[in-house]
């Protein structure tokens, strides 16, 4: 029994980052300070998601990973929206005249994206590819990263409901 529940802490491990480990949340990194436009021109700062916890999905329209991932992303953000959940999508990566927002609202997703993330994926989270989802909690501390594209994986509800209930 031990040595099976050490492999499924390795293959954890290996494929997403989660800091349910650390005990002190200030042991945590912040999440930095932020602004992007939305596709109608609109600013949006990271400070609007301040004291809620925050689900960050940088994405790309072209990335085949981050259509197979988005429904999951979406029925996680419908079932916990009404527990202050909040999530917004980055794109990042994007050929030219891409419409990053008709593309999500196309795929029938709830949430809202932020459009030429690429500086803010790179200098602030270290986003190396897409999809890369972030998970922050209340207190605005960056509690766990994943680049998993399976939207039936149990562990991405398993961070929501930690960022939600902590």
């Amino acid at each position: 029994m031990l040595r099976i529940f050490t492999f499924l802490t390795v293959i954890f491990l290996t494929t997403f980052t989660f800091a349910q480990e650390k005990t002190k949340t200030e042991e945590l990194p912040m999440m930095s300070q932020w602004q992007l436009f939305n596709e109608a021109g609109q600013l949006v700062k990271s400070s609007d998601f301040l004291g809620k916890p925050l689900v960050i999905h940088f994405w790309a329209t072209w990335c085949p990973y981050c259509k197979k991932l988005q429904p999951g992303l979406d029925k996680l953000y419908r079932k916990y929206q009404a527990d202050g959940l909040q999530m917004i999508a980055i794109s990042i990566r994007e050929d030219e005249g891409a419409t990053p927002q008709k593309e999500l609202d196309g795929r029938g997703m709830s949430f809202k994206t932020l459009i030429n993330g690429d500086e803010v994926a790179k200098n602030l989270f270290s986003v190396s590819g897409t999809p890369t989802t972030v998970f922050i909690d209340k207190t605005g501390h960056v509690v766990g990263s994943t680049s998993i594209s399976d939207p039936d994986d149990p562990r991405l509800e398993t961070i929501v409901k930690y960022i939600v209930e902590n």
